[in-house]
Parts: C-alpha cells; structure tokens; sequence
C-alpha cells in the first residue's frame, strides 16, 4: 500500500466512524468572488457530537450553515458540492427548503426566542407543519420538548408568560427545545453559549451529553475546553480548510497536522 493509499484508507475510516446522517463532499462556499470554504468533506453521525473548532473567521459557521441551507438567506452566497440527509440531496430543486430546516434545526450564537409566550414559542413549529392534532397533543409536545431540554420544572407554571422574560441561559434552553419540537434529526449548534455565564454553560453542555443519541449534533465553539467536554469527533477549521478531523481525545493529546497542534497549543487563534 503507498502512502497515499494508507492515507486515503485513514482519512475514509475517520470519516466514518458510526452511521452517517449527513455527509459533504467537496463543499465550496464563495460570497461573490471570495471563496471561504475550499473542497470539505465530512460525515456526521448519530452517535457522536461533532465540534467544529478553530480561529475566528476560519469558516466553520459558514460551513455549518450549509447544513440547513441558511445562506440561502444571503444574495451573494453560492455553495458548490454535494450535501446529502439519509443520502438525499438537500441542494436538490426538488429539496422543501422549509422541511429541511424542520429536520435540522438551528441554535444560535445569541439566545432568540420570539416574542410571544413559552408555550407559543415551542408550540409555533408543530402547528405550521401540522405535528398536532388537537390542544392535547400540543400540550405534549410542549412538555416533552421543555423536559428534554432541561427547562420543564423551571417554567411549568410560567407557560403563558413571555419567552423574552428567561434568562439568557432559559432563553437559549428555550431555543434548544424550540427546535425539538418539531421532531428533528439534526441539531447545528452555532457557538451556543458564548453569550451565557459559566453556570448557564454547564447546563447547556449537561444538555449536549443528553440529547447525544437522540439526534445528530454539531457545535461550532471557539472554547477548546469546550469541544473537548462535549464532542466525541472534532474538524479542525483553518483558513477555509478543514485541517484535520477525527477522535476528539486524539485530536487534542495528538494532532496529525503542525497547523492543528500550533492552534491547541496556543501559538495562535
């Protein structure tokens, strides 16, 4: 086997370590003429959280967007390759952009949650995609989604007042369960606690482990301490590249590439 053989091998192993949900090949994202993702590939699984790590403008939100086809939203934005959920394309003509976003959901860097009551805040998607039938079953879906997001106890008898009112911490919990209820299964996460306190932090992490399993996640964060609580496999962003991925504990105790062991290291970010 040569070396580029072994390599190839390797890289195909690492990028498939348990069932894929999503996978990229080749993804390019230009805005007009600059190109800010240069040819990623990845799988993403439902057994492992994924983080997507490295400096500030390296273009790891830009390719998480991707995912759910938020840069839609931006006029100058194209996006070349192929990115398939369950082996379907979602750039396809054919592709419902609003059911897309329905199967993967999305959590931002600032905790939105509308302005109407906690209760219409989760109840809002199911009723525009149809997912209850009646009062009752809405009910359910609003307890169950505030139970798995970890908010339930806290705001059980506060249904009926405003989301707004939360703390930041319960307003991004809030988002997180926003976007269960409408059954997903994906969860891109886009630097979610970077607006939060330590204690609201740990809580959206204790939230991370549990929902592991039940959907496929992905966390962009700049904390590195973070990535390596939360995530199982980390990309390792850089310039538009993705440098290196793989097992977390590995990446971390032993990076493959200068570039990665420079940017845990310290040397810059």
């Amino acid at each position: 086997m040569t070396t580029e053989t072994a390599t190839a091998a390797a890289t195909a192993t690492a990028t498939a370590s348990g069932t894929s949900k999503m996978t990229t090949r080749n993804v390019d994202v230009f805005y007009g003429e600059k190109q800010a993702i240069d040819g990623v590939s990845i799988d993403i699984d439902m057994e492992n959280v994924t983080a997507f790590i490295g400096p500030s403008g390296c273009g790891k939100s830009t390719f998480l967007r991707t995912m759910n086809r938020m840069n839609d939203t931006i006029p100058t934005c194209r996006v070349t390759g192929e990115i398939t959920l369950d082996g379907e394309d979602i750039y396809a003509p054919s592709m419902d952009v609003v059911q897309l976003r329905a199967r993967v959901g999305m959590v931002f860097q600032k905790p939105n949650p509308f302005p109407k009551s906690i209760y219409d805040n989760i109840a809002y998607g199911p009723r525009i995609h149809g997912l209850a039938s009646g009062k009752a079953e809405l009910d359910q879906i609003v307890e169950k989604s505030l139970q798995r997001a970890g908010l339930w106890s806290e705001v059980k008898d506060r249904l009926h007042e405003s989301g707004t009112a939360l703390s930041g911490g319960q307003q991004q919990r809030l988002c997180i369960a926003r976007a269960i209820a409408v059954d997903p299964e994906v969860i891109l996460m886009d630097e979610p606690c970077s607006a939060l306190d330590p204690i609201a932090t740990a809580k959206i992490e204790e939230l991370i482990h549990e929902l592991r399993g039940k959907y496929a996640i992905v966390i962009v964060t700049h904390n590195m301490q973070q990535a390596a609580r939360v995530s199982q496999r980390t990309a390792f962003f850089h310039l538009g590249n993705m440098v290196e991925y793989g097992d977390t504990s590995e990446m971390f105790t032993n990076p493959q590439e200068e570039r990665t062991r420079d940017y845990i290291t310290g040397r810059y970010g």
